[in-house]
């Protein structure tokens, strides 16, 4: 059973690269340019503007002062400006960041990790821990990607987190949540949004789908097949990253064993399909991984970090 081995330390064809995992020396977030509405959202993440990283991909995005829109795609500038206001309400809902710049870092590490090997890998991804008490995970549009500190402290090692992040990023690389904005036709026959046309019917239009949004990831939850296909893909990111994908079901496990003493109201078990019916499926799947035992878990390093909480 891998102990502390680390992720990408050996050779696999099922994915070049996989397994390359750096060994947290030197550690920095991977932060690429995004919209100008990812300033307010740096700001909650970094209120003292002392990570670098942060403040120069902040200056990149100062400027923009629209997005464009189209009727059968919607475009990536204009997917992260609704992800940044709605992780902003997941501040609102969930608490603050964690007060842990160290660990906060490590998350986003072991998140970007997962995030190359995913099935969207080009675009940057954010990654926080929020001091909440709900077990609880969300991904917002354009990469911007939750987790709830009560969730982090009942998991067993590194690859337990490594498989949560991978099935949040797996929803962004399906674009699952945007699949409801379609349905609802907001953007058809819309061509360019500023802070002008904002302003008016089709502001008032945009505040409702974020609120419409708010419900469907805060409270209601993403559709049950969303969330099997996030289950499997993410199990999949996870191994080709090099963890083992089992750590997934270790997860679901765990909840399964604090449903019953658990809050429920916005939290993974009222916003999620019920556990039985994704174990059985993730269990099946793992007859995928026949080597799976020899993966990464790494829960000594994962437990130093865990311990900055």
């Amino acid at each position: 059973m891998a102990e502390n081995r680390t992720a990408f330390s050996g050779p696999d064809p099922r994915l070049i690269g996989r397994r390359r995992f750096l060994r947290m020396a030197g550690m920095a977030s991977v932060l690429v340019a995004g919209p100008a509405w990812a300033v307010d959202l740096f700001k909650m993440i970094d209120p003292e503007g002392k990570n670098k990283n942060l403040q120069k991909a902040k200056g990149l995005l100062e400027g923009t002062s629209s997005i464009i829109a189209s009727s059968t795609e919607i475009d990536y500038n204009t997917e992260f400006s609704i992800g940044e206001s709605l992780a902003l309400e997941g501040f609102k809902r969930y608490g603050e960041p964690v007060d842990s710049k160290d660990f906060q870092e490590y998350v986003d590490v072991v998140g970007n990790a997962v995030a190359r090997n995913s099935i969207r890998p080009e675009i940057p991804y954010y990654f926080v821990v929020v001091e909440s008490p709900l077990y609880n995970a969300f991904s917002c549009p354009g990469g911007i990607i939750f987790v709830s500190a009560a969730l982090v402290r009942n998991m067993a090692d590194e690859a337990q987190l490594a498989c949560v992040l991978a099935h949040e990023v797996a929803h962004v690389g399906h674009k699952h949540a945007l699949s409801a904005i379609k349905r609802a036709k907001f953007f058809e026959g819309v061509g360019k949004i500023s802070d002008v046309t904002m302003k008016g019917e089709q502001g008032a239009q945009f505040r409702n789908m974020i609120g419409s949004l708010q419900t469907v990831l805060f409270d209601k939850g993403l559709d049950k097949e969303m969330e099997y296909q996030a289950d499997l893909s993410g199990m999949e990111t996870a191994y080709r990253t090099g963890y083992d994908p089992a750590a997934f079901v270790g997860v679901l496990e765990m909840l399964r064993d604090r449903e019953d003493t658990a809050t429920i109201g916005g939290s993974w078990f009222s916003t999620h399909p019920p556990l039985s019916s994704r174990l059985s499926r993730c269990r099946e799947q793992m007859r995928q991984y026949p080597d799976a035992a020899n993966l990464a878990r790494v829960p000594t390093r994962f437990d130093k970090y865990k311990a900055m909480i």
